[in-house]
């Protein structure tokens, strides 16, 4: 009887984790698709810090709903762990991993630009 009630309950919370995972992924590619347009129309395509940190923006709303997803999975393979479920909570690791990791290293790379180029003596000197 509490496994039933377990089930029941998990359901509806995985399909709720699903949604907003869904919403924070469709919203920041609406976002995104609307500004490169916008940019593109207005002739400021070309400044690639401008689209660096608009495509940055994006990785971490990705990287947010990945999070979701991973909950949302975490949830369902330990209610009814079958290998189809481990496999994609896995897969969304793994792909999460990544994500951050890059993420990270492109967030250190534009403030190194940003520092160098705000006080090019300072980013001069920098080992």
């Amino acid at each position: 009887m509490l496994r039933q009630w377990l089930y029941a309950l998990s359901e509806p919370v995985i399909a709720a984790i699903d949604l907003m995972a869904l919403v924070l992924i469709a919203g920041a590619t609406v976002y995104t698709f609307v500004t490169v347009i916008a940019l593109v129309l207005s002739g400021r395509a070309r400044d690639g810090h401008r689209r660096r940190v608009l495509w940055l923006g994006y990785a971490r709303w990705l990287v947010a709903g990945l999070t979701f997803q991973l909950a949302a999975d975490i949830i369902e393979s330990s209610i009814a762990p079958s290998w189809e479920a481990i496999g994609q909570l896995g897969a969304v690791a793994v792909i999460r991993t990544f994500l951050n990791y890059f993420l990270e290293r492109d967030v250190v790379e534009i403030r190194e630009r940003d520092v160098a180029f705000r006080h090019p003596a300072e980013g001069a000197h920098k080992d």
